[in-house]
C-alpha cells in the first residue's frame, strides 16, 4: 500500500495526501478525515525513510556507547535500557553505536549519513573527541557524562567525586583507618574516563582529610579480577577493614575473595561503593552503596535531547546528581581480624 493507492481511494492528489502526512502544507480537516478514514481501513503506515525525507526527521536517536572491555557490564545494560524506554514514550526509536572513537567507522555513519536526529554519548572521557566532532558537525547530542569542561554542553552526570568521598566518609565513621579503593581497569584511566578519575579524585582526597591510610588499585571488569584485586589488598595491608569499589562488575568476585581469605562481610570488613542499587542487592550481604539512578539518567538524557531537538536555540543544560548512600547490611564497626598482626586498629 502507497500514498498513491491512498489518493485514489479518498479522490484527492498524492500531494495532498504528502501534505496531510507531513503537515508541510495546510490541508482542511474534512480533507484530513477522509485521507485518515482511509489510511485506518486499509492499516497504512509510511515509510520511515520516506517519511524522513518529507521532514527532515528520522524519529531516529543514536545511542553511543562502546563497551569499555569485552562486554557490557550489568549497570551499562541498565543504562541502555533506560534510554531505549525513555525514547519510546516520545516516539522514538533508538540506534545503538557500539563504537565511539572519531575514527571510527560506525560513529562516522551515524553523523554522516545522518542517520538518526540527535545522538547521547555514553562513557565519556574527560578530553573526548567524539562530542568536539559534534559540536563541530553542529549535531544534536547529550553526554551521559562530562567532560574536564562540560560548561558548554548538554548532559547528565553523576558526582563521582562527591560519592567515593561519601564512601569513605561512612567507613571513617564506622572507625575503619586503613581502606583501598577498587577502581575501573587501567587502560581507562590513560584512556581519561571521567567517573574512573573523578571517583579516584574523590576517594584520595577524601583518605587524606580524614587520615585514613589509603591505597588504590585498578581492576579488571569481572568477577576473577575482583578476586585476584582483594587477594592483592590483603597482601599488601592485612590490616587492611574496608574498600570502596566503583566497580560493578568486579563486585561477585570481591565478596568471594574476601570469603575466601577467612574475612567475614561485615563482621571483619566492610564493602561499599557506587553501584546501581538493583545490582547492590544481589549479592550477599547486600551491598551499603550510592546507587546508581541508571534509569533516571536515561529519562533525563532523552528529556534535553528531545529538548534541543524541539528548541534548537536553547542555552545548554545539564543535572548533576549525587544521591545518598543505602545503608544495606555490607558494612559495620572495624575490628582487628586475626590475621592482620600487630600495629593495626582495634
Amino acid at each position: 500500500m502507497n500514498i498513491g493507492e491512498i489518493a485514489r481511494r479518498a479522490g484527492v492528489s498524492r500531494s495532498t495526501v504528502s501534505y496531510a502526512l507531513s503537515g508541510k502544507r495546510p490541508v482542511s480537516d474534512d480533507t484530513r478525515q477522509k485521507i485518515q478514514r482511509v489510511i485506518d481501513q486499509l492499516g497504512y503506515r509510511p515509510n520511515a525513510s520516506a517519511r524522513a525525507l518529507a521532514n527532515g526527521r528520522t524519529s531516529t536517536l543514536g545511542l553511543v556507547f562502546p563497551p569499555a572491555g569485552t562486554h557490557y557490564t550489568g549497570m551499562q545494560l541498565d543504562f541502555i535500557g533506560s534510554v531505549v524506554e525513555a525514547a519510546a514514550a516520545y516516539d522514538y526509536d533508538v540506534l545503538l553505536s557500539p563504537s565511539g572513537a572519531d575514527s571510527d567507522r560506525s560513529f562516522q555513519r551515524l553523523l554522516g549519513e545522518r542517520r538518526v536526529d540527535g545522538a547521547i554519548l555514553m562513557e565519556i572521557r574527560l578530553q573526548d573527541d567524539r562530542i568536539d566532532h559534534l559540536v563541530a558537525e553542529n549535531f544534536p547530542a547529550v553526554c551521559i557524562g562530562r567532560t574536564a569542561q562540560p560548561d558548554g554542553d548538554w548532559w547528565v552526570g553523576l558526582d563521582h567525586t562527591a560519592l567515593a568521598a561519601a564512601c569513605v566518609d561512612h567507613l571513617a565513621d564506622l572507625g575503619h583507618r586503613r581502606i583501598a579503593l577498587v577502581n575501573r581497569p587501567e587502560r581507562m584511566l590513560r584512556a581519561g574516563y571521567e567517573s574512573a578519575h573523578r571517583g579516584l579524585d574523590g576517594f584520595t582526597k577524601a583518605a587524606a582529610e580524614r587520615g585514613l591510610t589509603a591505597r588504590t588499585y585498578n581492576c579488571g571488569d569481572d568477577a576473577p579480577s575482583g578476586h585476584v584485586c582483594v587477594e592483592q589488598i590483603l597482601r599488601d595491608d592485612p590490616a587492611a577493614t574496608a574498600l570502596v569499589t566503583l566497580n560493578e562488575a568486579a563486585l561477585g568476585g570481591i565478596y568471594r575473595g574476601l570469603a575466601a581469605a577467612g574475612r567475614h562481610v561485615p563482621r571483619d570488613f566492610s564493602v561499599t561503593g557506587v553501584v546501581a542499587g538493583r545490582w547492590a542487592e544481589t549479592v550477599t550481604p547486600q551491598l551499603t552503596a550510592a546507587d546508581v539512578p541508571a534509569e533516571q539518567m536515561g529519562h533525563l538524557a532523552v528529556e534535553l535531547l528531545v529538548e534541543r531537538l524541539d528548541h534548537p536555540e536553547a542555552a545548554p543544560r545539564h543535572h548533576l546528581l549525587a544521591p545518598p548512600i543505602s545503608l544495606r547490611a555490607s558494612t559495620g564497626p572495624a575490628h582487628t581480624h586475626p590475621d592482620a598482626g600487630p600495629g593495626s586498629n582495634a
